[in-house]
């Protein structure tokens, strides 16, 4: 995916559920920024439905998009915007969820270790990795 001088790099970019559980998944190469990428990986949100981004992904064409769709984006806002969009602090805290998915991910030694060098065989070991976090929230549900 992306180079720099300290090897490969790469972003996984996840959209999940309320209960932590992966929705969509998305590659990037780890120079290119967040908000570009994720037009196509919000495709899943809907009406009536809150997108709980970081900074990241802080732009008003994001939010606008997210408007049309009728879902709100509650994204923190860069420290050095003028106009500050509406912020919910109380609903932020609920992003957690996103950051448990990743520690569940990191667990599988060839993600966290990313020894597949080509971006495909990546994302599958990555999509296997979420199938196993699947079946073991489904186990404990049941």
């Amino acid at each position: 995916m992306g180079r720099s001088r300290g090897g490969l790099t790469t972003k996984i970019h996840a959209v999940v559920d309320a209960n932590g559980n992966p929705i969509a998944l998305k590659l990037t190469e780890g120079q290119a920024h967040d908000g570009r990428s994720a037009a196509d990986l919000l495709d899943s949100l809907g009406a009536n439905q809150i997108l709980l981004a970081d900074r990241g992904y802080d732009s008003d064409a994001l939010r606008v998009e997210m408007a049309e769709r009728g879902a709100w984006a509650n994204i923190k806002p860069m420290p050095n915007r003028v106009n500050i969009p509406a912020f919910s602090p109380w609903l932020y805290r609920y992003r957690n969820l996103v950051e448990r998915f990743f520690n569940k991910l990191k667990h599988f030694r060839a993600v966290a270790t990313r020894f597949e060098k080509h971006d495909d065989n990546y994302l599958a070991l990555v999509k296997l990795a979420s199938i196993r976090i699947w079946l073991r929230h489904n186990e404990s549900v049941t």
